[in-house]
């Protein structure tokens, strides 16, 4: 399996710390620009069988009422995709998680996660290839405070829990010392596939954004990929999945 992982930052392209103020507008009402680099996005996309989304806008006044996944989803050939609310500033603005997937999604949860300020949160979804043992994805978008950030990886943390195959992927806003260091991560024997440097998207030099695995998923490759497509970098990660058990109990892996 291919998973993707980016902030999007509702489509908007950003290569320079300047444009954050300059282009600050572009948060509130819809563009070309925009909507020219979803259709870059979708292209990167369709390369790959998951996808998870961070920073979209499930269709407001500023995405002229475009529901970002689903169009991604559409764009680069999804049959299956979920959009998570996570702060609701309808009409101006609906931020939300997303999921495109080849595969069927099952029990797809939305956590939220605690904090100063409500709107973060943790998309939970399973993907289900016929065939193979389900894989369980959380999806986060964590907060830019320290400590409101540690408290959020306890619960996702908790969330992971023992016995299945999981991936937590997303912007998790902080550095691998800190993730290295965090009690939560450790408990849950999380491993961090890769170290490298995803933003700012033009010139690396923080890895904000990553990739976690239980245990037990057999992962083959993880890189940050030089697409730079928002003010993030995305991370591609390859993964050998699990045989769902045949009749005799015995659980194989899919070369």
């Amino acid at each position: 399996m291919r998973l993707l992982s980016l902030n999007i930052q509702v489509g908007l392209h950003t290569s320079s710390y300047v444009h954050y103020v300059t282009r600050s507008w572009q948060h509130l009402l819809p563009t070309r620009g925009a909507r020219n680099n979803l259709e870059r996005i979708a292209e990167l996309a369709s390369h790959f069988d998951v996808v998870a989304l961070q920073e979209c806008d499930a269709g407001s006044l500023r995405t002229a009422q475009l529901n970002q996944v689903s169009h991604l989803a559409e764009q680069a050939g999804f049959h299956y995709w979920h959009a998570a609310v996570t702060r609701d500033l309808a009409p101006f603005a609906r931020h939300c998680l997303g999921c495109l997937s080849r595969w069927p999604l099952r029990d797809i949860r939305f956590h939220a996660l605690p904090g100063r300020l409500p709107g973060r949160g943790a998309l939970e979804v399973q993907v289900c290839p016929p065939g193979y043992a389900p894989l369980r994805l959380i999806i986060a978008h964590l907060a830019l405070g320290r400590r409101t950030r540690a408290h959020q990886l306890h619960v996702l943390a908790d969330l992971i829990g023992t016995g299945s195959d999981t991936l937590l992927l997303g912007d998790l806003n902080c550095d691998l010392p800190e993730l290295n260091a965090h009690p939560g991560i450790r408990d849950a024997a999380l491993r961090i596939l890769h170290n490298g440097e995803t933003f700012p998207s033009w010139r690396p030099s923080r890895s904000l954004d990553h990739v976690l695995a239980t245990p037990e998923v057999d992962v083959i490759e993880a890189r940050v990929l030089n697409e730079r497509m928002s003010d993030h970098l995305p991370v591609a990660t390859h993964i050998r999945l699990r045989l769902e058990p045949d009749a005799t109990g015995r659980n194989d892996h899919h070369g």
